[in-house]
C-alpha cells in the first residue's frame, strides 16, 4: 500500500529561511529602478576593491617573454605570482613597500627592472645574498669559495662584460670575484648563454623585489613577439591561434608548481 508523503511542516529553521527568502524578493521587487542600479554600482564597487587590494598585496599575473630562464620557465609560460611577503603596491602606480621576506639562493623572483628605461619586470633566479663573495670560474658558480650546485642551468656559465653598466660595479673593470653589497641580491637567469642579468648589470636591490612564482596555470608555444612586444593585437593573435590550434598549449605545463 503506496503511502502519500506528508507535507513538510510550517515551522522550524528551514520554513523561517524560506519566508525570509520570499520577503527579500518582494521587498527588491518593489524598489524602484535607481535604487537597483544604485545597488548594482555599490556590489561593483567593492569587487573592484577587493580585486585591486589581492591585486596589490597577495598576487598578479605574469608571462614568460624571452628564453633566459629555459628551460625552467619557456617562452609563453603564464605564472601566478605571490606577493604575500615580499612587497606591497598601489595598483597602477610605482608607489610600493618592500615587506619582511627576503628570497634564499636559488629562489625564482620577480623585480621591477634594475635598468633605467626598461619597465617590465624581470625574473630569474637568486644566487647570491647579501655579503657573499660570488666568483665565476671553470664553467661554474662559486659562493665564498664553493662551488654552486646548479642542475638547472643550460650551458657553461661564463663571465659578463659590463661595459654599457659599468657604474653598476663602481667603474670596475674586473668584477669578480664579487661581494654582494648590504641589501642586494646576485641573480642569474637559469640559460646563462641568453641571460641578461647580475653579471651585466649589478645586483638588484631588496626593495626592487616584488614576489616569486608560485605556479603555471597557462603555457602557449607562441614567438616571443606575441609576449613582450606589448601589443595587445599580439596577444590576442597568440590566443585566439591557441584555441584554434589546442595542440599550441603545453598541457603538461599546466598547473605546474614551484
Amino acid at each position: 500500500m503506496d503511502m502519500a508523503m506528508s507535507p513538510r511542516p510550517q515551522s522550524g529553521r528551514w520554513w523561517w529561511n524560506m519566508k525570509a527568502e520570499k520577503k527579500k524578493k518582494q521587498e527588491e521587487a518593489g524598489l524602484p529602478v535607481k535604487a537597483k542600479i544604485q545597488r548594482e554600482i555599490i556590489a561593483w564597487f567593492w569587487v573592484g576593491l577587493a580585486f585591486l587590494l589581492i591585486n596589490g598585496t597577495i598576487g598578479q599575473a605574469r608571462v614568460i617573454p624571452s628564453g633566459s630562464m629555459e628551460n625552467t620557465l619557456l617562452i609563453g609560460d603564464h605564472l601566478i605570482m605571490s606577493r604575500i611577503g615580499y612587497d606591497a603596491g598601489v595598483p597602477f602606480t610605482d608607489v610600493h613597500l618592500s615587506l619582511w621576506r627576503n628570497p634564499s639562493r636559488q629562489q625564482i623572483v620577480i623585480f621591477r627592472p634594475v635598468i633605467p628605461g626598461e619597465t617590465s619586470d624581470v625574473i630569474k633566479r637568486v644566487i647570491g645574498l647579501p655579503g657573499e663573495t660570488v666568483d665565476i670560474r671553470d664553467g661554474s658558480v662559486w659562493i665564498n669559495g664553493a662551488r654552486l650546485s646548479e642542475n638547472y642551468a643550460i650551458g657553461p656559465t661564463e663571465r659578463g662584460d659590463p661595459v654599457m653598466f659599468r657604474a653598476a660595479f663602481e667603474g670596475k673593470r674586473d668584477v669578480f670575484p664579487y661581494t654582494v653589497p648590504p641589501g642586494c641580491f646576485f641573480v642569474m637567469g637559469d640559460n646563462r648563454g641568453n641571460s641578461l642579468d647580475s653579471r651585466f648589470v649589478g645586483c638588484v636591490p631588496r626593495s626592487h623585489i616584488v614576489g616569486t612564482p608560485v605556479m603555471v596555470y597557462m603555457s602557449i608555444d607562441a614567438p616571443s613577439d606575441a609576449w613582450g612586444s606589448g601589443s595587445i593585437s599580439d596577444r590576442v593573435s597568440a590566443y585566439a591561434n591557441a584555441l584554434l590550434h589546442p595542440r599550441e598549449i603545453r598541457w603538461r605545463r599546466l598547473f605546474r608548481l614551484f
